[in-house]
């Protein structure tokens, strides 16, 4: 717990408030200007699409520019362009705004998680991030509902007030972080980093894990029904806790045995979660399938990042970063997406279980990962 660290817990509070606050504000308010549904996943479509986009591009921007710039840039993206919805309704406006932030957000994860990652101690980065993870969760479960309620009781200008507070006030604390880490190593660029099967075979399994997180988040208040739909606040509030609790106690085990072993029971508690959500009229049946879900999925974030970080130098936490937060919004855009299409042609109950299914296929990554793991290891060590 050092100086820097402090001050970059600032900048993510800050980044994690302003983006959750508008996440289910800027839909609806995009829908009430005229063109329903399609205007409110347009919003949300732009918002992920220029996140995405923004992260591949930022480490080349770090390698540039510096941690404090392009953390700093960020923050302003994410916070000045909120209070221009206050003036228009229009789609341009919206989806122009969306994809400022969009860039923004990209910009504080990705050169905000590699300097974080960089400001903890090898010996001790799985637990850090764990707690790093934390002071991120934190906003998703306060702001998003806050944002909700805020925009029903202030009007939709409060919440864009609101975030951009939250983004702004953070900018005193970037000057007090890093602008250069004294790395060993050569950079890794992300074309270099898409050819390295070390670091993808972690992400594809992040990927599957984060498809399913958008799908429980999306989906569950839409798919539970009978007497288990009195649960679906409950259980949108048990999954993230227990993947925030899980995430913290994979970090310390990663810390003392490796991360390597915890990639299958995260995959493994993900897929049954998600496959036992298929009995989606039992109020029993849904809570423990959000808890199984929410454990592995903590267990998989915390593991495949710790484990990416592990494989590369220092000069390549950017890429790692940048790769590790392409898996989680894109799985989660593309779960969203795809879930909905399944669901329309089987109905829920199928859905699910299918989905539960196919994740197992990222099972052949994780044993490739473990035999490759096992066979670098000295043959007295195995």
């Amino acid at each position: 717990m050092t100086r820097p660290l402090l001050l970059r817990f600032v900048s993510i509070l800050g980044a994690s408030t302003s983006f959750y606050l508008l996440l289910s504000v800027v839909p609806g308010y995009a829908a009430s200007g005229g063109g329903g549904g399609g205007r409110a996943g347009l919003a949300t479509g732009t918002l992920m699409l220029a996140t995405v986009v923004g992260e591949f591009a930022t480490p080349a921007l770090v390698n540039r520019y510096g941690y404090r710039v392009v953390l700093a840039f960020g923050l302003g993206l994410l916070g000045a362009p909120a209070p221009a919805l206050v003036f228009s309704r229009g789609l341009w406006c919206v989806v122009a705004v969306c994809v400022l932030r969009g860039l923004g957000f990209a910009f504080t994860v990705v050169a905000g998680g590699a300097l974080t990652a960089s400001l903890i101690p090898a010996e001790r980065r799985g637990e850090g991030l764990a707690l790093v993870g934390v002071v991120g969760g934190v906003p998703s479960l306060v702001a998003l509902p806050l944002g909700v309620w805020l925009a029903a009781h202030a009007g939709p200008g409060a919440v864009f007030g609101a975030a951009a507070v939250a983004a702004l006030a953070a900018l005193p604390a970037v000057p007090g972080l890093p602008e250069r880490l004294r790395t060993s190593g050569r950079p890794v660029a992300m074309t270099e980093g898409l050819r390295r099967p070390e670091l993808l075979r972690p992400a594809a399994v992040f990927t599957v894990t984060a498809v399913a997180a958008g799908i429980v988040v999306t989906f569950l208040p839409l798919a539970v029904s009978g007497p288990a739909r009195g649960c679906v606040a409950v259980g949108l509030f048990v999954q993230p806790a227990a993947a925030t609790l899980a995430r913290w106690l994979a970090g310390r085990h990663a810390d003392r045995r490796g991360p390597a072993a915890l990639l299958l029971p995260g995959l493994l508690l993900s897929a049954a979660g998600t496959l036992l959500m298929a009995l989606r009229g039992s109020p029993v049946a849904v809570i423990v399938a959000v808890v199984l879900f929410g454990t592995g999925f903590g267990i998989a974030q915390n593991a495949t990042l710790t484990l990416m970080y592990a494989r590369v130098p220092a000069a390549g936490y950017g890429t790692v970063s940048a790769l590790w937060n392409c898996a989680y919004d894109a799985g989660m855009g593309a779960g969203a997406v795809a879930f909905g299409w399944l669901a329309a042609g089987t109905g829920y109950p199928w859905a699910f279980a299918l989905t539960g299914v196919v994740m197992l296929g990222a099972l052949a990554p994780v044993l490739t990962d473990r035999r490759t793991a096992r066979a670098s290891l000295p043959a007295t060590t195995r």
